[in-house]
């Protein structure tokens, strides 16, 4: 990877790794033991340290199949430590509606846009309560200390490797306790192909030295407007990596359903725009658009930030942002004070995130289709009755003046097919 396009976590962790030799000492010891000290000569060890996808892990971890734990408030241990777990959303769950209180005016619903907000409004309109089938109290969220435990993790080098955790700092993101139970739960406000255990593993840990009842680790994402709970347990409390799947379940605030009607009135009314003195748009879930939309609602942000702290790797953050700034809704910008290149949403971007679900989804498509490509497609789509070959989608692509050759045709066909594909599964009739 060339330096334009590392991060600064990347370049500071090269220089970390050769200033202490570290490739060299997890060959020989199998793991090397680095002080937030030594870390914070180089970067805020906060910033280096905490990698809740395996793609946000530097450049140089991943080449040698490393990752980082805390073990201790001031030490770290680095090695080929089996740190992540994959999540995969199963898309035949039914995703049950839940009607909003008519009582509750302070939370809305339509401006879900953090961690703490959806998990507030999932606990207050009883989805934590359906999902334990118990009435829950929320009792505990924040950053608390780990005391000490011991745990085996699997060394993809070797035989599980032993680790001793001394007061590490854990962070909570909501604790909810019913007669029986005390749900953990991690929440994540993006759809995510795989996370930390440590954010589960450690407080579990922890509350499950603290309490009689059984702790239930649970993860939370709430993306395109669905809450998925991913409910699991540990099969055996020391192993880190004994972490199994119990069931997966969706909610989402009943919805006002999106019909074929609504979306031929919306295409039947479209007036197609010029294409944008942006690049034709490489970014095949149009999902991952919407949640970086609202990832941008909360604040604006910069390409580092993007792909250190949410799943993008820097390839991905590009393509997708580029992608906003297709459709209008993100702009890109220098920072006037960092001088760093920033993304923020425009102003229309910010009207739609801020509307109900029904013209949320509804201006999103139109979004899609008034651009020629899409609208063509889509014309043929509802023609069809199924989204046409990829031969067609290219012959399609081939009669706009893309600026783009033959090849890249064939690989940005997928884009256009996705898309369609994303407006077609919000009709629900």
């Amino acid at each position: 990877m060339s330096q334009s396009k590392k991060t600064a976590n990347d370049r500071a962790w090269e220089t970390l790794f050769e200033r202490h030799n570290i490739l060299e000492e997890v060959e020989k010891n199998g793991f090397f033991e680095i002080e937030s000290a030594q870390i914070n000569q180089e970067r805020e060890s906060r910033l280096m340290a905490k990698f809740d996808h395996s793609v946000n892990l530097p450049e140089i971890f991943r080449d040698n199949h490393l990752s980082i734990l805390p073990i201790s408030r001031s030490k770290y241990v680095i090695g080929k430590f089996d740190t992540h777990l994959k999540v995969g959303y199963d898309r035949e769950i039914e995703v049950i509606p839940v009607e909003f209180p008519a009582e509750i005016e302070s939370i809305d619903y339509t401006n879900l846009y953090s961690e703490s907000s959806a998990l507030h409004c999932a606990f207050n309109i009883g989805i934590i309560d359906d999902l334990v089938g118990e009435k829950t109290a929320y009792t505990v969220s924040g950053r608390m200390s780990t005391e000490s435990f011991e745990f085996n993790i699997n060394h993809l080098a070797n035989k599980p490797y032993s680790i001793k955790v001394k007061n590490s700092q854990c962070e909570i993101d909501a604790g909810f306790e019913s007669d029986n139970y005390f749900v953990l739960i991690e929440a994540k406000n993006y759809a995510i192909e795989d996370f930390l255990i440590r954010q589960l593993y450690y407080p579990y840990r922890l509350w499950s030295k603290k309490i009689t009842k059984k702790v239930i680790p649970v993860l939370m994402t709430y993306s395109n407007d669905v809450f998925s709970f991913f409910i699991y347990e540990f099969s055996n409390d020391r192993d880190y990596n004994s972490l199994r799947l119990r069931e997966q379940k969706n909610y989402t605030i009943a919805p006002e359903q999106i019909q074929r009607s609504d979306v031929a009135h919306v295409f039947n009314n479209i007036e197609v725009i010029a294409e944008p003195d942006v690049p034709f748009p490489q970014a095949d879930k149009f999902e991952r658009v919407v949640d970086l939309l609202s990832l941008l609602l909360e604040k604006d942000l910069t390409q580092d930030d993007i792909t250190e702290n949410y799943e993008f790797n820097v390839r991905q953050t590009q393509y997708y942002t580029a992608a906003g700034r297709y459709i209008g809704l993100i702009d890109k910008y220098q920072n006037p004070v960092t001088r760093k290149v920033t993304f923020g949403l425009t102003n229309e971007g910010r009207s739609i995130l801020g509307m109900r679900h029904l013209l949320k989804y509804l201006a999103l498509i139109k979004k899609i289709l008034e651009h020629e490509v899409f609208h063509q497609v889509f014309e043929l789509t509802f023609e069809g009755g199924e989204i046409p070959s990829k031969d067609a989608i290219c012959q399609v692509m081939s009669k706009y003046h893309l600026q783009i050759q033959d090849t890249t045709i064939e690989r940005r066909y997928c884009t256009v097919r996705s898309w369609v594909s994303w407006i077609l599964s919000q009709i629900k009739d």
